[in-house]
């Protein structure tokens, strides 16, 4: 066993990590992969177990100056919802690394991309870990893997760009975990039935 409980399988809580919401069998859900330079987006549309790519790709923001930047996230970001409709957004949550400046300009980013959500929209950040570990099976996983992963999963013509390969892969992992949360909504009904009979 771990000495270090969090990382124990027995320290897992199934209440705690119960998802806050009522998983509908079909959905659009919008994948995002913010950056203070590339801002990677995947549209994909959830059909109980069929996944389908509507649209991705990248907003390229690095020719603008700083303060320009936060204004076209936000910009495009709202034209792709008014585009796409998308029902739930998935977030990758941000990666702290040891440079202090790096992360303030990608939380900056990640707020300028929050702020395009339309109030009522229900959004869920996983780590990119996780997101890694959904869809190629490892954590540790690189991106080529991940773009080829995506590629296969999706059935896309070809491999996509770095950004919004992970953006489709923030999504794929969306749908997964809301998938799993249908199946187990599900199972506990049954179980209320059989016990209350």
């Amino acid at each position: 066993m771990s000495r270090y409980r969090t990382r124990s399988w027995r320290a897992f809580d199934p209440a705690a990590a119960a998802v806050p919401f009522t998983p509908a069998v079909s959905v659009r859900i919008l994948g995002l992969d913010p950056g203070s330079r590339r801002t990677g987006f995947g549209v994909i549309e959830c059909r109980g177990t069929e996944l389908i790519a509507v649209a991705h790709g990248c907003l390229n923001v690095t020719a603008a100056a700083p303060t320009a930047r936060l204004r076209m996230i936000l910009e495009g970001l709202q034209e792709l919802f008014s585009a796409h409709h998308p029902g739930e957004v998935a977030v990758e949550r941000v990666f702290v690394s040891r440079n202090v400046d790096s992360a303030l300009k990608l939380g900056q980013a990640r707020g300028a991309a929050l702020c395009a959500v339309p109030a009522g929209t229900p959004v869920f950040e996983y780590a990119p870990r996780a997101v890694k570990l959904a869809v190629v099976g490892s954590g540790g996983a690189e991106k080529f893997q991940v773009a080829h992963m995506i590629r296969t999963l999706l059935g896309l013509a070809e491999r996509p760009g770095a950004d919004a390969a992970d953006a489709l892969a923030v999504a794929v992992c969306h749908a997964h975990a809301r998938r799993l949360a249908l199946l187990a909504q599900q199972a506990d009904t049954v179980r209320v039935r059989v016990v209350s009979r």
